[in-house]
């Protein structure tokens, strides 16, 4: 486990009144997402207070919508038929289309990346970004984005290890009221793509499959813009696991939030392999059984599922997950959301 005694490592503001691209080639955002195919809320029903979403756009990239401020995560907008690299001799071919371009997308505020993998942070993407756009990562893929790219390096990347974490401060009209002041707050959580024991080790030493992050957003408030970090209040956690396997390390998330409610779990699935899933020597990502293995260790309220059948590596269909979490008695804790698809919840003050 990393060292994770300072609390705080990097402090980042975001104001959505600054009206920027993603994207250095396409000047103008759009003025929004499109209107999702359809919006979920909780499977037990409506709150009738929403005001936060998360906007499936395909594999493991969502957008984060909140308090007028846009998190993208794991950007990948290639199309059905393009193929990326995922290691020495290993690429996978997409299967569906994005649901929406890369050119398409309306200010995106911030970009949280697992990790520097082809599926998560395509070529397209790496060469379209725009250099100062804030991305949170690994330091494994702070050091490729910036180290490794010269005078076309990005300009603003932050890296968290394991359980580091940092605050996002959000810039609003309604601000200067000093009433409550949002912010987000994002932590490292542990994540492995490869199994403990001889394959990690043989891994650590060749460097052929990158090191990767799981997620912990808090969104919330601080009593005012000049109050303290420490006086930050979460109103709802997002665990988002990153393409990661069942590991030990895993187990330590529950106890680091022990008494505090993890609201919504979204989970990388699919059971990713490699070479292919026809010659099926090494899975990377957690299958139904380990997801299901995962929903009993975290207990979110409620689980969606992401990075399950958008390129030809995944072993694992969604059907299986969706079986297990019958079987488990769990429907009314997961919802499941298909391309263009919105969940909204609610953000406690």
């Amino acid at each position: 486990m990393s060292d994770d005694k300072k609390v705080i490592k990097y402090h980042l503001t975001l104001d959505p009144s600054h009206s920027k691209s993603a994207t250095r080639d396409h000047p103008q955002p759009a003025a929004s997402l499109p209107e999702p195919k359809h919006t979920n809320v909780h499977p037990k029903g409506s709150s009738n207070d929403e005001n936060a979403s998360i906007y499936f756009i395909g594999t493991a990239t969502t957008i984060l919508e909140w308090e007028g401020i846009r998190i993208l995560t794991d950007p990948n907008f290639l199309h059905a038929g393009d193929h990326v690299h995922l290691g020495p001799g290993v690429t996978a071919k997409r299967v569906t289309n994005p649901a929406i371009d890369l050119h398409e997308l309306p200010r995106i505020d911030a970009v949280l990346l697992s990790h520097y993998h082809a599926d998560h942070f395509d070529q397209e993407v790496e060469a379209s970004l725009r250099r100062d756009l804030p991305i949170i990562s690994t330091p494994h893929a702070k050091s490729c984005l910036v180290d490794a790219k010269g005078d076309d390096k990005f300009t603003d990347v932050y890296d968290l290890d394991f359980f580091q974490n940092m605050l996002l401060d959000i810039k609003t009209s309604s601000a200067g009221s000093e009433s409550k002041v949002p912010a987000i707050k994002v932590t490292g959580m542990p994540g492995k793509h490869v199994p403990d024991g001889v394959l990690g080790l043989a891994n650590d030493l060749l460097k052929a499959v990158p090191p990767t992050n799981g997620w912990m957003i808090e969104l919330g408030y601080k009593p005012s813009s000049s109050s303290s970090d420490e006086d930050f209040k979460s109103g709802y956690r997002i665990y988002i696991s990153g393409d990661t396997l069942f590991v030990k390390d895993l187990e330590e998330i529950p106890k680091r939030y022990a008494g505090q409610n993890i609201d919504l779990m979204l989970i990388h699935l699919g059971g990713t392999t490699i070479p292919s899933p026809s010659v099926p020597l090494l899975m990377v990502t957690m299958d139904a059984t380990q997801g299901i293995k995962l929903m009993q260790l975290i207990q979110p309220d409620v689980t969606i599922p992401i990075h399950y059948d958008d390129y030809d590596a995944f072993l694992s269909p969604l059907d299986d997950f969706k079986k297990a979490v019958s079987s488990a008695g769990w429907d009314d804790k997961v919802v499941y959301l298909d391309r263009a698809d919105m969940y909204k919840f609610a953000v406690k003050q």
